[in-house]
């Protein structure tokens, strides 16, 4: 935390450094990263590392005393994501100084929305009345990496963020939005984290980034194709005739693991725009005998329909949660990272935990959670139908119970 990621100020011991002197340095509390080899080599490269969150005690010089709206915009400039240059030689790994590729993507940069969902009416803001361009990204967790080499970063818990007000909506109460925040008391000097005043602001979060590394000046490219969850990574695979599929798990107690199917397929060489935007959601239903359906989470189909309160595809991608409640997906224990084998073919999710199944009325087991108060965890694998990761239908089984 705190060194420049190019040319920027150097790290104050102190915590002294300014919101803007931030916004040049690595974020918080590193979570996914990748690293995107320069010219094929493995000793130069960018480095692609998300910031999950901050802790403002150590970020602030007094911490938490005399909250003000300096304290917030720092800790808005130490979430995102940071890409680096780095150089391995004599003396070890090295970050370039300067470097034409460094940058910072903050919870206050700018940032395009694409896909299904954008332009909607449940992102438009008095900021953004297009509902095109949101600020920022935050409490970014694992991610992806795609075959034309972008990163994706993943919205986690957003939610955290914001404070509802008394009249709490059923969509911010399915998304865990309420009275309470996490702590990081933003809203108290950016109106936009006050759900009351601003309730489509949250809508604009929860969303898979697409960060190109190698163009600097390039917009990070919210993908509301890929759905509006608490994204725990985005495992990028092609099927068997080139479309593209990401595996995703929405990393909450009860919460469904998804797989997104692009229309077309990836061709190396050709434009990738819009392969991220154009295809389907769906949700996995696990049953008893081991076998399982991927539900296509797609407007007019499996009761996402007007009469059920889905107005059109926008909606269904902005209460993805509830459209996957509708398809009578499977409640999963915390879906945590999905990992494809390079080999096999096979799929693993790990789940990390349910301390809540079988507690205060909620079930006990059920087809691939089979333990009641499961503190934890344990990986589920399952093989595509003709192994093909488009397929429709797979096998299941518990790999290992922790």
């Amino acid at each position: 935390w705190g060194e420049p990621v190019s040319d920027g100020p150097a790290f104050r011991p102190d915590a002294a450094n300014s919101a803007d002197e931030q916004a040049r340095q690595a974020g918080m509390h590193h979570d996914g990263m990748h690293f995107f080899p320069i010219a094929g080599s493995s000793a130069h490269g960018l480095l692609c590392i998300n910031h999950e969150y901050t802790d403002d005690g150590l970020l602030h010089a007094d911490g938490m005393s005399n909250w003000s709206a300096e304290k917030v915009r720092k800790a808005q400039a130490a979430h995102g994501v940071s890409v680096i240059e780095v150089r391995a030689g004599k003396e070890g790994w090295q970050v370039v100084r300067p470097s034409v590729y460094g940058r910072r993507i903050t919870a206050d940069t700018p940032i395009r929305l694409a896909g299904p969902a954008a332009g909607s009416a449940a992102l438009r803001t008095a900021d953004d009345p297009s509902g095109t361009l949101a600020r920022g990204t935050f409490n970014n967790c694992a991610m992806g990496v795609t075959p034309w080499g972008t990163y994706l970063t993943c919205e986690e818990n957003f939610n955290g963020y914001f404070r509802a007000g008394a009249a709490q909506t059923a969509l911010q109460k399915r998304y865990g939005i309420g009275a309470r925040t996490a702590g990081y008391r933003w809203h108290e000097h950016d109106a936009r984290f006050d759900a009351e005043r601003h309730p489509n602001e949250a809508n604009r979060f929860g969303w898979v980034v697409e960060i190109d590394p190698f163009r600097p000046d390039s917009l990070p490219v919210k993908r509301t194709a890929l759905g509006r969850i608490k994204h725990e990574g985005a495992f990028v695979t092609l099927a068997r005739d080139g479309r593209v599929v990401v595996y995703m798990g929405d990393d909450e107690r009860f919460e469904y693991v998804y797989k997104f199917v692009s229309r077309r397929p990836y061709v190396a060489g050709q434009s990738t725009d819009g392969l991220l935007d154009d295809g389907t959601l769906h949700v996995a239903r696990f049953a008893e005998d081991g076998s399982g359906r991927w539900i296509a989470l797609r407007h007019g189909e499996n009761g996402l329909t007007p009469e059920n309160g889905f107005a059109d595809a926008a909606d269904v991608l902005v209460r993805t949660r509830q459209a996957a409640d509708a398809a009578r997906a499977t409640p999963m224990d915390r879906p945590e990272w999905v990992a494809v084998h390079p080999t096999s073919g096979e799929v693993y999710c790990s789940l990390t935990n349910n301390s809540q199944r079988g507690n205060d009325g909620k079930p006990d087991a059920g087809p691939a959670n089979r333990r009641a108060g499961n503190k934890y965890g344990h990986i589920v694998r399952w093989r595509e139908e003709g192994n093909d990761a488009a397929a429709t239908g797979f096998q299941w089984d518990v790999l290992v119970e922790g």
